[in-house]
């Protein structure tokens, strides 16, 4: 009986096909990294000339072809923002029970499928779901309330899923010396894992906050109307917001072409917006990682 060998691949073929998978991988980075460059060197050319005090301070005006955009920005960030208080919250209380107590029974699985189905969901059938519930079903109307819950519920998969990986990143070997001293379990989350998962768990909060401001169909159905000439006064208002703002102008004005630099200014002023928040999020976590 003829005994048959296996031929391996030389130690240099196996750096050739790493050098090239690593140079493929550098290329596909390149290259979305130049693709965004592009787009937001083409928005800040079209809209930088546009931004000035009186279009970040006052309100749009003469059929929306004149003034600015403030009722906007302030619609925006209390959206995106009370999204946020309300799903980070939850977000973390759901990892903690995944991954602290559910570990890998059936019923974590199941939660967790279902968790990573809604991240994929479009962004337009949440509206649908905020319009139907918030909306119609509970009364709220077109409001503040209606558009935060809508995009606390968009938000929270992501948030869940990035907690859990946060969580399951703290070794063990901490729980293990806190219950080890004397502490129990609730202990041991609040005072050990939690605070080694903070920094892990506003990576989260970060994404979930960027993807909030930047929702056009989450709130067109929920919270932002076409024009309001007054600030929101209360959670049953309805707002204005950046990227409906973006929307109107671009397909229900009456003069689009005179809208157009306007259209730019809006945009820029909500990447702007989105990179700020971003960055004091970025600052927060590296203070807390810093203090750990």
């Amino acid at each position: 009986m003829s005994v048959q060998t296996l031929s391996l691949p030389s130690s240099s073929s196996r750096r050739m096909e790493e050098r090239c998978m690593f140079a493929f991988l550098r290329l596909t980075a390149g290259l979305n990294v130049l693709v965004l460059g592009l787009i937001c060197a083409y928005l800040m050319w079209n809209g930088l000339p546009v931004l000035s005090w009186s279009f970040l301070t006052e309100a749009p005006r003469n059929m929306m072809t004149e003034g600015g955009i403030f009722p906007c920005i302030i619609g925006t960030a209390i959206l995106s923002l009370g999204a946020l208080l309300i799903a980070f919250p939850l977000g973390v209380a759901s990892a903690v029970y995944l991954n602290e107590y559910a570990g890998k029974s059936r019923s974590a699985g199941i939660i967790r499928l279902g968790v990573n189905n809604l991240a994929g969901v479009p962004s337009v059938v949440f509206g649908l779901f905020g319009l139907s519930f918030f909306v119609t079903f509970l009364g709220m109307g077109v409001s503040i309330l209606s558009g935060v819950l809508t995009l606390a519920v968009l938000t929270l998969p992501l948030i869940i899923s990035t907690s859990e990986e946060a969580l399951r990143n703290v070794p063990d070997t901490y729980r293990e010396a806190s219950l080890a001293l004397g502490g129990t379990k609730s202990q041991t989350i609040a005072r050990v894992v939690l605070p080694s998962a903070i920094p892990g768990m506003l990576t989260g909060a970060i994404l979930g906050v960027a993807r909030a401001a930047g929702e056009t169909a989450a709130v067109m159905f929920t919270a932002a109307v076409f024009f309001t000439p007054k600030n929101p006064s209360s959670v049953l208002d309805s707002v204005m917001c950046l990227p409906y703002h973006i929307y109107v102008l671009c397909t229900a004005g009456t003069e689009i072409d005179k809208t157009r630099p306007l259209q730019y200014g809006t945009a820029v002023v909500l990447i702007f917006l989105v990179l700020g928040i971003n960055a004091a999020a970025l600052v927060i976590r590296d203070k807390l990682q810093q203090g750990r």
